[in-house]
């Protein structure tokens, strides 16, 4: 059964499991295994899309690719990226996440950033947007933190950090995802906060945790964090079904009767005249 957004708010300590999908497959395997929750993530842009960020990922694709996820899990609780630019503005904010729970079917949105996001994040709340906040490593901004470094490792970074999960939760947000955070400050942080943490690189004391679908599975052979753990080598089991399939098209071995139809003689002879 669907979580709704207040058991989320009040699942503090309950293990949450979310992954990202981003169609209609892998929502479904993700939602058959029994996640809590799903992530309809601007990570797309480098796994699915092959680009090198998230920030050429545009408001159309994150629509196309949740209306995809939403029809493979529609009993699961799926949460929806905002995507760069997309809330620059509380008027932008409140047009695009409007859009993706009335055009895609999202149940939340996911807003990046701390104090910048919060006008944007209150004026969602207020207007009845289920919100999940997102601080520390902030792929869209990552350029601006200096790469994709560890967050709050020292006083300053780590009270801002503090201080961003605090405003989010009195901003209204029912989470907040801490990426690339040090696992002493993220126990920190979901201690100080009454609402769920639910961390991706931020240790073991968060409310919840989140991995990319394909860094699960072994689906994506580029860069892969130190957090990413795989279950699974998906990617090359697929390679080497599609080597064998190469080479018996090849050898002439496939098709086989086994994988072809068969028709009556007689017809035959009639139309070819054989």
């Amino acid at each position: 059964m669907k979580r709704t957004v207040l058991e989320l708010r009040q699942s503090k300590g309950g293990r949450l499991v979310m992954l990202t999908a981003y169609d209609f497959p892998g929502a479904r395997l993700a939602s058959e295994a029994g996640v809590d929750l799903i992530l309809v993530g601007d990570s797309l842009g480098m796994v699915v899309l092959g680009y090198e960020s998230t920030v050429p990922v545009t408001m159309e694709d994150m629509l196309h690719h949740a209306k995809a996820a939403r029809r493979g899990a529609p009993d699961t609780f799926v949460v929806a990226d905002m995507p760069f630019m997309s809330y620059a503005s509380s008027e932008r904010a409140l047009a695009n996440a409007a859009r993706l729970m009335q055009e895609a079917g999202a149940d939340s949105v996911k807003l990046e950033g701390g104090l910048d996001a919060l006008p944007a994040a209150e004026a969602l709340v207020r207007a009845g947007v289920p919100v999940l906040g997102y601080i520390g490593l902030t792929p869209q901004t990552a350029s601006a933190l200096g790469g994709y470094k560890l967050q709050g490792r020292d006083e300053a970074g780590a009270r801002r950090l503090l201080e961003e999960a605090s405003a989010l939760e009195r901003a209204g947000c029912w989470g907040v995802v801490l990426e690339m955070v040090p696992a002493p400050l993220a126990r920190a942080i979901t201690q100080s906060i009454s609402i769920p943490t639910i961390g991706i690189g931020a240790g073991p004391h968060c409310d919840g945790q989140v991995l990319v679908f394909h860094d699960l599975v072994g689906l994506f052979s580029g860069f892969a964090p130190k957090f990413a753990k795989r279950y699974a080598e998906a990617g090359a089991l697929i390679r080497d079904a599609i080597a064998r399939y190469a080479a018996e098209v090849r050898e002439g071995t496939f098709p086989d009767a086994a994988h072809s139809f068969d028709m009556r003689d007689e017809v035959l002879k009639r139309v070819y005249g054989g």
